[in-house]
């Protein structure tokens, strides 16, 4: 989720309401009134235990984002970063950053929250040793190819950018100029850590202390996590409720039955097949906006068949294969819209979207997708499989939509299939592991509304959730540049550029932008999507 945000891109103010996707009561009380009560919304089990560099999926990401807040927070209707734990953030170089962290701020468990509490908690996800999913993110600081390097063993345990000052100020210098690095800290990659973690690491993951406005009461896997309401937490934005239950379920169709039944609270992502009723069945109580995330199909570019000249070929030409407005319209009831670029309308054109860039590759166009599939050699290995997680998402259906789209441009309906894997850790997992051998589901939520977000995490050689390992020094060399200028017009300029690179040599398909849906029961109010389409959950009023 994956996987962040800054104040003078012009893509913030235009940010709508947004890294990848045990039944029970609809919410118990632990006293009287609507603030006291308790809601149950659907849920998943995370990839990986709850650490904040470790962690880029949506699933762990909501539960992170409830118990942490760190310098920046990203606001829930505009997507613009605003100081949390920030008191300042300056640079009179976009290269040195000099960070005063609020005093009176503790976490939950009562520790005082410093300088070190950062500088400690980003040198952990930095370090190789420590094997942090989000260690990517560091990469910037002075220091990161010393403490986390490319190959060989790491020969530094910190990063030599970050200096502490005093209690409550830290200093951070970067490899190069990054003028909007300071709007990046609100991913939670970056939220403080209590010593806990190091001290007792073991007994921190089984129950994680931050220090946002909920707290983990307990959790029980493929069944339940129970957070409640932190009443000492010191900021603006407590929670209006007691507490979230968020229950596990691996179908989303089960769970907006129980919805419908009074057995659960908050759905945040309406199945495919029942957008059909879902207005008869919950007439105000639905909403659909639209969010910062794209549904791509991504190639295993470690896998010979698919890193070939003629690969690109074939890439461009299953694109061209895909009838993305049909599937729009008939599976998702056109709360998707068909993807013409990389990134996200909810960026605004000042922001980097730009609409139609990936030009005719995205147009469907049978014909034509045929001869370069025929051009390129064929589909690698006869057959294209693709691999998509069962458990939620509604994903069989379009993936079979896509490959019906695909086998009719052929002729032979058998040239594609779907792969299903059973649950989304252990989809995860295999890619992880640099299993696929064909093209697999691919959804990014943004981490900030920023262009970047959209293609370095995914594209760039190495990076974090560069699943595919696609790797191209023009691109790479365009978002160093992009990311050295102090004008962001200028820098999202060179993104696009960038973008272009990644439209060139087909490096993932782009199917459609995704919007953010939710249903809830009577027993909620003031139910609303942050621009990542993640319910706001401690603005959720119970009764």
């Amino acid at each position: 989720m994956r996987a962040v945000t800054y104040a003078t891109w012009p893509a913030l103010a235009a940010a709508a309401a947004l890294t990848l996707t045990a039944c029970g009561g609809g919410g118990g009380s632990d006293g009287g009134g609507s603030g006291d009560a308790v809601l149950s919304a659907v849920w998943g089990d995370p990839q990986n235990p709850l650490e904040p560099a470790n962690t880029n999926e949506v699933q762990g990401g909501k539960v992170l984002d409830m118990i942490f807040r760190g310098l920046k927070q990203y606001d829930p209707r505009t997507g613009k970063a605003e100081n949390a734990l920030a008191e300042s953030i300056t640079t009179k170089d976009s290269q040195t950053f000099t960070i005063k962290v609020k005093k009176g701020w503790t976490f939950s468990n009562g520790e005082p929250i410093t300088a070190t509490s950062f500088v400690d908690a980003w040198n952990y996800g930095a370090s190789l040793k420590n094997n942090q999913k989000n260690a990517y993110f560091f990469g910037y600081i002075d220091g990161y190819d010393k403490v986390h390097p490319d190959s060989g063993k790491q020969t530094a345990d910190t990063l030599s950018g970050l200096k502490v000052v005093d209690d409550h100020t830290f200093t951070v210098k970067l490899s190069q100029k990054f003028s909007t690095f300071p709007d990046t800290l609100g991913y939670v990659a970056f939220a403080p850590l209590p010593k806990a973690f190091f001290t007792d690491h073991a007994a921190w993951l089984a129950k994680p202390v931050g220090d946002g406005p909920y707290t983990i009461k307990s959790y029980t896997k493929g069944s339940e996590m129970q957070l409640r309401k932190w009443d000492a937490y010191p900021g603006a934005d407590k929670a209006m409720n007691n507490g979230v239950d968020l229950k596990v379920y691996t179908d989303n169709n089960t769970a907006y039955t129980d919805l419908l039944a009074g057995n659960l609270d908050l759905v945040d992502d309406v199945p495919a097949q029942q957008l059909g009723n879902v207005h008869r069945d919950l007439g105000n109580r639905y909403l659909n906006t639209p969010a910062g995330i794209i549904q791509t199909l991504a190639f295993p570019f470690y896998d010979k068949g698919w890193n070939t000249p003629g690969a690109a070929k074939v890439r461009k030409g299953l694109s061209m294969a895909i009838n993305r407005a049909q599937i729009t319209k008939t599976i998702f009831q056109n709360t998707r819209t068909p993807a013409t670029d990389w990134t996200s309308p909810v960026l605004g054109a000042s922001g980097g979207y730009d609409k139609g860039l990936c030009g005719a590759a995205c147009d469907y166009d049978p014909t034509e997708a045929k001869k370069l599939i025929e051009e390129g050699g064929g589909i690698p290995g006869g057959q294209l499989k693709i691999t998509y997680n069962a458990d939620t998402g509604s994903h069989k259906e379009w993936v079979d939509a896509v490959c019906n789209s695909i086998n009719n441009a052929l002729g032979d309906d058998k040239a594609c299939v779907g792969s299903p894997v059973g649950t989304f850790a252990d989809f995860r997992n295999l890619i992880g592991q640099d299993k696929m051998t064909g093209p697999f589901r691919s959804g990014w939520q943004m981490d900030y509304p920023l262009i970047q977000d959209f293609l370095q995490p995914l594209y760039y050689t190495n990076a974090s959730s560069n699943d595919g390992k696609w790797s191209n020094k023009q691109f790479d060399q365009l978002v160093d540049e992009a990311n050295a200028q102090t004008d962001p017009h200028r820098a999202v300029q060179l993104f696009q550029q960038a973008e272009g690179v990644v439209r060139d040599n087909m490096a993932s398909v782009p199917l459609w932008y995704q919007n953010g849906s939710a249903g809830w029961s009577d027993r909620l109010s003031h139910v609303m999507l942050d621009p990542f389409s993640v319910p706001v959950y401690n603005e959720i009023k119970v009764g």
